[in-house]
């Protein structure tokens, strides 16, 4: 499992071109675009840097946005940073573990839940379906 003390050159070694841009430069994959968008299996979602587990199937919705959208995250799985780019005042999301970008989270979520929407991009995961998570 790779964390924040990985080279930037490791990282341009270990990740996709696209990944990396996403990843580690704070980019976004075009809406409607990215492979989890219309996907709803059961399983696990980890951080596609690291494999640190961060959200659960079961928190998937469809949030009509053009990304992945979940209600919540893995317990401690991610921190949140205040981002003020592109004038616009969001909350980042990134994985606690290696600090790669995920997406960012906005108070518009379903009201009978958490009320927030999880926006992440596809690049910055890979799924675990249900029947290869080990107990």
């Amino acid at each position: 499992m790779k964390t924040d003390q990985t080279t930037d050159q490791q990282w341009k070694e270990q990740l996709t071109p696209e990944e990396y841009y996403v990843l580690r430069q704070k980019g976004t994959e075009r809406p409607f675009s990215g492979v989890y968008n219309d996907f709803y299996e059961k399983g696990i979602y980890v951080c596609a840097a690291c494999g640190n587990k961060i959200f659960e199937s079961d928190n998937k919705f469809d949030g009509h946005c053009g990304w992945p959208s979940f209600d919540q995250a893995v317990k401690e799985s991610v921190l949140y940073v205040k981002d003020i780019s592109h004038g616009m005042q969001r909350t980042e999301v990134i994985c606690a573990n290696c600090k790669g970008h995920l997406g960012h989270v906005f108070e518009d979520g379903p009201k009978d839940t958490t009320g927030n929407r999880y926006c992440m991009n596809s690049v910055s995961m890979k799924f675990i379906p249900q029947k290869e998570i080990k107990k």
